[in-house]
């Protein structure tokens, strides 16, 4: 499959840059930083696939480089702006792969806030525009980034309802806590694949083929590392009509008698569907399983909504009493909440499942378009700035000091205050920070060299990433 023209990847007021840069310009080195944001760490994730897929290799050809040039000449209007000859020269002289250096942190590592997580820079001083030209494609990792950490601080939370309520036992089951259903809310299927591998980061659970897909072909994860159970659609559950639902749920547990199966059961009134067809018609039936029946709710309140749920399921089926006094459901019962799951929602339910003396391990949660689409790159304030460049030999550190009005009409630094001079990433006494490259000797550069000159030169496999990003 032909990859996309990487000439014509970046914003187009960069073709420019060449000619602005101060004559004498001959090297320029930029960082990327996550500057705050909803988290205060975020977990280093996705550069690998950027690399691996537009960067790695013969990236400049001819034959690209005279689709950009027509395609150049019609955005601006006016031949004084595109170079090819930039570009020709890369072709000539380095066979089309690019002539920059990439320092980043290894992949899965959980950093704090408003610290160093990746260099580039060109190796050829005539490749100084080449840098920041980057900039626009490498920016990119912002998403995998965000949505690592998103997942990851979910797994936060769901930890510590499960170190209060759920026995040591049973902890397996947090790994499939946190379902991801975002596929169909993504913007693409290439973010459905990078998003949905992000999340599998923390978690297993998940209907994003498209993010195994990815951790397979780039991250060399040896099997599929979301998994999945068999599962209804309203469209399955509806088809008889109201009177025809039992029916349907007959034929679900007839169809699956054994292993995991979950079943949508709010098409008419899940209240219902829990009390007299799940808890009286099918009971027997789910209890002498092989397996789980997980029945969701897919409407409502949620908190108000689960609380109703899990009072009729234990009214019906009954619980134990486990060694931390909380109550959990037959294991051949379970519910999962998909509707209304987001950050901010996740908190509340567990915490109302505890003042009920439920324990966590019951229910499990589907997230869709909050996980893999309602992230920016704001979300974590990411950047990527200049912080040295080189002019005629002369080594320059650079740095923007922004001076900014608040709402009030003070003056104050602003947040986007950059770092200047060449960075290392550093962990002292058992924390990272960012220091200049020639300052604490003693300590190594977390940062490793992942691309040099068009290729690869260090790669990290997907359980690695996982063992990196653990809690």
């Amino acid at each position: 499959m032909t990859k996309e023209n990487l000439i014509l990847l970046a914003d187009a007021y960069k073709y420019s840059h060449h000619k602005l840069y101060i004559p004498g310009t001959q090297h320029i080195y930029s960082y990327l930083e996550s500057r705050g944001g909803k988290f205060n760490e975020t977990v280093f994730y996705g550069l690998q696939y950027f690399l691996k897929e537009y960067l790695e290799g013969v990236v400049f050809t001819k034959e690209k480089l005279d689709e950009a040039a027509t395609t150049l000449q019609e955005v601006f209007g006016r031949d004084d702006v595109f170079d090819r000859s930039r570009f020709e020269y890369i072709i000539n002289k380095h066979g089309g792969k690019l002539p920059v250096r990439i320092k980043a942190a290894p992949e899965g590592t959980v950093v704090p806030v408003r610290n160093v997580l990746m260099t580039i820079e060109n190796t050829d001083p005539e490749c100084f525009w080449l840098t920041n030209f980057l900039e626009t494609l490498l920016m990119q990792v912002w998403y995998p980034c965000t949505v690592a950490t998103l997942s990851r601080e979910i797994r936060k939370v769901v930890k510590h309802y499960y170190e209060a309520t759920v026995s040591e036992a049973a902890y397996a089951g947090m790994d499939f806590v946190l379902n991801d259903f975002g596929f169909r809310g993504a913007s693409s299927v290439e973010s459905a694949g990078i998003g949905g591998s992000a999340h599998l980061v923390s978690f297993s659970g998940s209907d994003t083929i498209a993010g195994s897909m990815l951790a397979k072909r780039y991250y060399n994860a040896p099997t599929a590392p979301g998994l999945s159970i068999p599962a209804t659609e309203h469209s399955i559950v509806t088809l008889l009509g109201e009177a025809g639902e039992l029916e349907i749920f007959k034929h679900v547990l007839n169809t699956f008698p054994t292993g995991t199966i979950a079943c949508v059961s709010d098409s008419y009134n899940i209240f219902r569907a829990c009390e007299e067809y799940w808890g009286t018609e099918l009971k027997e039936q789910i209890l002498s399983r092989q397996g789980t029946l997980v029945i969701r709710p897919d409407s409502g309140d949620p908190v108000k909504t689960l609380l109703k749920v899990f009072e009729i399921l234990m009214n019906k089926f009954g619980y134990t009493i486990n060694e931390k006094g909380y109550k959990v459901l037959p294991p051949q019962v379970r519910v999962i909440q998909g509707d209304g799951i987001s950050y901010s929602s996740i908190p509340p339910i567990f915490e109302a499942l505890k003042q009920a003396g439920i324990s966590a391990e019951n229910l499990v949660l589907g997230m869709g378009g909050a996980l893999l689409q309602r992230v920016n790159r704001d979300t974590q304030e990411f950047a990527l700035k200049c912080a040295y460049a080189e002019v005629n030999g002369q080594g320059i550190k650079v740095q923007k000091t922004p001076v900014e009005m608040d709402a009030n009409g003070n003056l104050q630094t602003s947040f986007k205050k950059s770092k200047a001079g060449k960075l290392k990433l550093v962990k002292d006494n058992g924390s990272f920070k960012t220091v200049g490259a020639e300052e604490a000797p003693e300590l190594d550069d977390v940062l490793v060299t992942v691309f040099e000159n068009g290729h690869l030169t260090q790669t990290w496999s997907f359980d690695e990433v996982r063992k990196a990003a653990a809690l």
